[in-house]
């Protein structure tokens, strides 16, 4: 989304007035996650030769958007620790256990953006602060933009995809198991993905 253009000041330019796209400017404002078709996704290699993925069913949040200059925008993002899915029961309950997330003491993981910045093009970069548990750390989130669109029950709707890796220990899911032939149960490193659409608050 290039927003605007700037010409370098000289000592005897006039700087001109930022060109604002007006389709642009109409995403301005407030949007709620849809739930129903947005993901939070994780992936995580186990016993050091497969992938297992998962998703966290529950989420809510809001973005505020402006289309005049992205760097004013804003994202959060509230994560239902229980709702996580894995396909495997067994798997599922030990998450959730005090061996990774807690849930029954930190129930929510949350994640609260602080800048926002434009890459190039649809591409953006926005940087918060992810809680999980009791420890809160900086993510940087690289991001998207797929466009906007007015679905067929007249809402205006904003979607983007993104990913980010992270270390799990840094937020203290130090949990473990050491392998027979070397290595170990599950790696430090998760691939974070987001897949998100939300609606525009009603003016």
């Amino acid at each position: 989304m290039a927003l605007f253009n700037r010409k370098p000041a000289t000592a005897t330019a006039v700087v001109e007035t930022p060109a604002v796209d007006p389709a642009l400017a109409a995403l301005s404002g407030t949007y709620t996650l849809d739930p129903a078709h947005s993901s939070i996704a994780f992936t995580v290699r186990h016993a050091m030769v497969t992938n297992v993925r998962g998703t966290f069913g529950e989420h809510e949040g809001t973005l505020e958007l402006d289309g005049t200059d992205p760097a004013n925008s804003s994202a959060s993002i509230d994560v239902k620790i229980a709702s996580v899915d894995t396909g495997i029961a067994d798997r599922d309950g030990h998450l959730v256990s005090g061996d990774f997330f807690d849930a029954e003491k930190f129930p929510l993981m949350t994640f609260r953006s602080t800048t926002a910045e434009q890459l190039g093009g649809d591409r953006y970069r926005i940087t918060g602060d992810l809680t999980i548990k009791d420890v809160t750390r900086p993510l940087s989130i690289d991001l998207e933009f797929n466009g906007s669109a007015t679905d067929v029950y007249g809402n205006e709707r904003v979607g983007f995809e993104g990913s980010a890796d992270i270390l799990r220990s840094d937020w203290g899911l130090t949990w473990n198991a050491a392998l027979e032939t070397g290595g170990v149960m599950v790696s430090d490193k998760v691939k974070l993905s987001f897949d998100i659409s939300a609606i525009k608050a009603a003016a």
